[in-house]
């Protein structure tokens, strides 16, 4: 099952016996958790049917225990392992999830891994119940991420805004979240959330940060790039230039790719690049300025950098000094 099928179904007091939870992104194996954990019972149930565990905590037969108590004055209990990834032999689990309780909700928080699919116990899982695997976002997922989360908040934001914050924050979903969370404490539902907001809330600056560095860069625009990388030499804590190289990287590939799309419609070459329609002009305008030739000068320029920010080659330049090379380098 999808997350938000999930939370549908939990919503509509659609309850499974078992929520085997597990994969590298913890943010959605939280939320549904957490759900559980707020909504199933109500306060007064709580105390006598909820139990919180922690994998470091419990072997598989205190698991089986605890999911084979019937609830007190309640319909249903709910146990929630977290941090089940600890839990040795945890595929012993399969005796209890073969003929679960049905007034138990027995949730697992397996994080940071995943069950062997080809096994009989995930296979018994998903038979049983939800088997929910919780994957990481690729990048050029993040934005769109972003915008929903809003929506469901009933906020919107400028799309040069939801790309600064996909720049700076990455794809942390829980770090984006909670940012998220703090900037609209500050501001009124229904609010749409632009650059300035982000910079005043956040600390984020909507004029030296990766975003706008790559936009001068693919503009030719050198006073723009020199005041940009001037600040980033000045600040080297904030912006690393492991980063600033490694956002560089990521644009001129994705220039590269445009130069040679034969089918180069607006649609097509969104996808393409994996980016919202709105930005697809900065990468044309890069494209016009660095043709393929030079989009591959530029890569290679990149990786040479990134192995002298490094150390190798380098006699003791400063980052800032290295950027400020690169770049005329790049532009040049």
């Amino acid at each position: 099952m999808e997350y938000k099928d999930i939370i549908a179904d939990l919503k509509k007091k659609v309850y499974k016996p078992i929520y085997f939870l597990m994969g590298d992104e913890p943010y959605f194996i939280d939320r549904i958790s957490d759900y559980i954990e707020n909504n199933v019972l109500d306060e007064s149930e709580r105390e006598f049917n909820q139990s919180v565990l922690y994998g470091r905590d419990v072997n598989v037969q205190q698991v089986i225990s605890e999911a084979k108590r019937y609830p007190m004055m309640s319909d249903k209990q709910v146990v929630i392992i977290k941090e089940a990834q600890n839990i040795r032999n945890i595929e012993e689990l399969e005796a209890y999830v073969q003929q679960p309780l049905d007034s138990t909700i027995l949730v697992l928080c397996y994080k940071y891994k995943t069950l062997d699919k080809r096994k009989t116990f995930p296979k018994t899982v998903a038979k049983a119940g939800v088997l929910f695997e919780s994957k990481k976002l690729y990048d050029n997922k993040v934005p769109e991420w972003i915008t929903g989360y809003l929506k469901e908040k009933k906020y919107n934001a400028a799309p040069k805004a939801i790309q600064l914050l996909a720049e700076y924050l990455g794809a942390d979903l829980g770090k984006i979240a909670n940012e998220l969370d703090k900037l609209m404490i500050n501001l009124p539902p229904g609010t749409e959330i632009n650059p300035d907001h982000i910079q005043q809330n956040i600390g984020i600056s909507k004029d030296y940060n990766t975003f706008e560095l790559n936009d001068a860069v693919g503009k030719r625009d050198i006073v723009k790039a020199n005041r940009i990388i001037n600040y980033f030499g000045e600040n080297s804590k904030e912006h690393p230039m492991v980063v600033t190289i490694g956002t560089l990287y990521t644009f001129f590939v994705k220039v590269l790719i445009y130069n040679l799309l034969q089918d180069k419609s607006r649609e097509n070459a969104a996808r393409a690049l994996g980016v919202s329609p709105f930005f697809l002009q900065d990468y044309i305008t890069a494209a016009n300025n660095y043709p393929a030739g030079r989009v591959k000068q530029a890569i290679a320029l990149l990786r040479e950098y990134d192995l002298k920010s490094k150390g190798f080659d380098n006699a003791g330049t400063e980052e800032g000094e290295l950027l400020k090379e690169l770049i005329y380098r790049i532009m040049h």
